[in-house]
């Protein structure tokens, strides 16, 4: 078994190749350590890394990833890595993915929030895609993130920038976070109580959902009691609670940023919201296959975000929900998108291989 010394002396390897990297050293036979740090190093080790390198180099790692322009290196083809060769390249995708995987998760997804929110324009299933698929435990730490490297209250941003149904559920969802409850024990009889009063909130209240029920109840629960309440709400009523949002869907306005297939209405958010805390895998490949059809940059982003986010969570899963949908794998739509270092585009090549090396991971 290795020893504390010994993960030392690795981080520090790895620090060496970094600043090499950065100083414009980096050979074809040193060039190969710089793309495993980033993609096979987990998320604790690369937390490690940045402080060796912070305490090695009196300088920030993730701020001289960000700072890159220009240096590259070439793998030979005879590398068991990849196939072909791989351009190490400082290139505006792949330092992205760089400074994605150096983050630790916190503090990646309270910046994730942050552009969401400040951005060209506010995302709101970005928003609702970090706030509902992560646990209550880890929205806590990325609410915690947020306010320490923005000095704002992610709630208060929330509250301010968006509108609407949109608004009401992501509050929601950040208010279970803040609750101090985030341990995995579920009580099995509050959650069957909450899905009858889900099922009068939803089926039995009018032609509308009754949404004062429903939300005072999500500021309650933690990801994994909710987990159970969806469970317990199908036993009892021989469907999924989304089945029956769905049809009372009248796709009203008032999402207040929503942009794929979902409606902007309380029915459609909350569905949408509900899926990434119950199914995080169908939302992922869903994010994906949407982003496909709309074309442009949007299934980049949407490439990088899903494989860099859930690279060690359940990648694998969300490759086989949107293969069972499409037929396609991930890998094959990544190297469609960004093709290999081998192309002849640099920075799309590394992107493309850094995103293959990272669906490896469990």
């Amino acid at each position: 078994m290795a020893s504390i010394r010994d993960f030392a002396k690795r981080y520090e390897a790895d620090c060496r190749y970094l600043n090499q990297f950065f100083s414009g050293n980096v050979s074809p036979n040193n060039a190969r350590p710089v793309l495993e740090i980033f993609t096979a190093r987990s998320s604790q080790e690369m937390k490690q890394i940045c402080r060796a390198y912070s305490s090695m180099y009196r300088q920030d790692l993730i701020q001289l990833l960000s700072q890159q322009k220009t240096t590259f290196a070439v793998i030979p083809a005879s590398d068991p890595l990849v196939s072909k060769h791989i351009s190490i390249l400082s290139g505006s995708i792949a330092i992205r993915v760089a400074c994605l995987r150096a983050s630790e998760p916190c503090v990646r997804d309270a910046d994730i929030a942050r552009d969401a929110l400040f951005g060209r324009r506010i995302d709101g299933d970005v928003l609702v895609e970090v706030v509902c698929t992560r646990p209550s435990g880890e929205v806590a730490l990325i609410r915690q993130a947020y306010q320490a490297r923005y000095s704002a209250s992610l709630e208060r941003d929330v509250s301010s920038r968006t509108s609407g149904s949109l608004n009401e559920v992501l509050l929601a969802f950040l208010g279970s976070s803040g609750s101090g409850y985030h341990g995995g024990r579920v009580d099995a009889t509050m959650a069957m109580c909450d899905a009858k009063t889900l099922y009068e909130a939803v089926e039995i209240s009018a032609a509308r959902v009754d949404q004062r029920s429903v939300l005072q109840l999500l500021r309650h629960r933690s990801g994994d009691q909710l987990r159970a309440v969806l469970a317990s709400y199908r036993r009892l009523y021989g469907q999924e609670l989304a089945r029956a949002l769905k049809r009372k869907d009248g796709d009203t306005s008032g999402g207040g940023g929503g942009r794929r297939g979902e409606s902007s209405s309380f029915p459609g958010i909350l569905r949408a919201a509900l899926r990434c805390a119950q199914l995080p895998e169908r939302h992922f490949a869903r994010a994906v296959r949407a982003a496909l059809e709309r074309g442009g940059g949007a299934a980049r982003e949407a490439l990088v975000r899903t494989v860099v986010t859930r690279a060690g969570v359940d990648v694998r899963r969300v490759n086989q929900a949107f293969a069972a949908k499409t037929g396609w794998t991930l890998e094959s739509v990544v190297r469609n998108e960004f093709g290999s270092g081998g192309t002849g585009k640099s920075d799309d090549g590394l992107t493309g291989d850094l995103l293959v090396e990272l669906l490896k991971l469990a």
